[in-house]
């Protein structure tokens, strides 16, 4: 098992907060899927594995007609992937992913958690070199299943991580390389699960109690916003 098991295992924080925040954000992301791709889950692999997402989250399937209805609606807002890049208290390193139709309020709620707790809100592409970009495919196991051979047919879709948990496979593999493995899982009759992408910090950064409690405010604050989809960060 590789970094990125490691790093899933040891991540204290919930990147989306309790059930009404999750369906909130999965119906901004299928509303951009839509407006990027289209309505019809055939045709828009993104917007597929968004919907299977859904499922595993137990979002209720009007939720998701809603959102795609919204979407090819001419009179709907517009949601944007923003992405902000900062440092925390004590030199921790967060990125912090946005679906908005708002920059100037996003931007401006963003940069006022960061001030608040000690921290600051840089450029664009400022921490891109300390963290990893992978996507993960959480992935039904089938009977008689032998792990490593999947892995090995999965090595030339650029997956580096493949190992089962608590009866699920999971697959991480390089950022541009989720519609390959997509299609690979979809034509091998295997049954996704939920799909999303992870940055995964190249190295973790060590505090003492105290100042670990102050990062974590930011964090819970920053995932607190609605127009917030996910905090990434490399403190261990």
């Amino acid at each position: 098992m590789g970094r990125a098991f490691e790093f899933r295992k040891a991540r204290k924080f919930k990147r989306w907060g309790n059930m009404a925040r999750v369906f909130t954000r999965l119906g901004r992301e299928i509303e951009m899927a839509v407006k990027e791709g289209g309505s019809d889950p055939t045709a828009n692999s993104r917007l597929r594995l968004l919907i299977q997402t859904s499922k595993s989250e137990n979002m209720p399937k009007e939720n998701v007609e809603r959102a795609i209805k919204r979407a090819v609606s001419k009179d709907t807002s517009a949601y944007k992937e923003m992405v902000y890049e900062g440092y925390a208290s004590n030199g921790v390193a967060v990125v912090v992913e946005t679906a908005t139709d708002n920059p100037n309020r996003t931007v401006a709620n963003v940069r006022s958690y960061f001030t608040k707790f000690g921290g600051s809100l840089g450029t664009t592409g400022m921490c891109d070199f300390l963290f990893e970009r992978k996507c993960n495919f959480v992935v039904l196991t089938k009977e008689g299943l032998d792990i490593e051979e999947l892995e090995l047919e999965l090595i030339d879709f650029g997956v580096d991580d493949c190992f089962l948990e608590d009866g699920e496979i999971n697959i991480y593999a390089e950022f541009a390389n989720f519609g390959p493995i997509q299609k690979y899982l979809e034509e091998n009759n295997f049954e996704i699960k939920s799909f999303k992408f992870e940055r995964i910090p190249n190295d973790l950064k060590t505090l003492n109690e105290e100042q670990q409690a102050q990062v974590e405010k930011l964090i819970e604050k920053l995932e607190d916003d609605d127009d917030v989809v996910n905090v990434f960060h490399n403190m261990q």
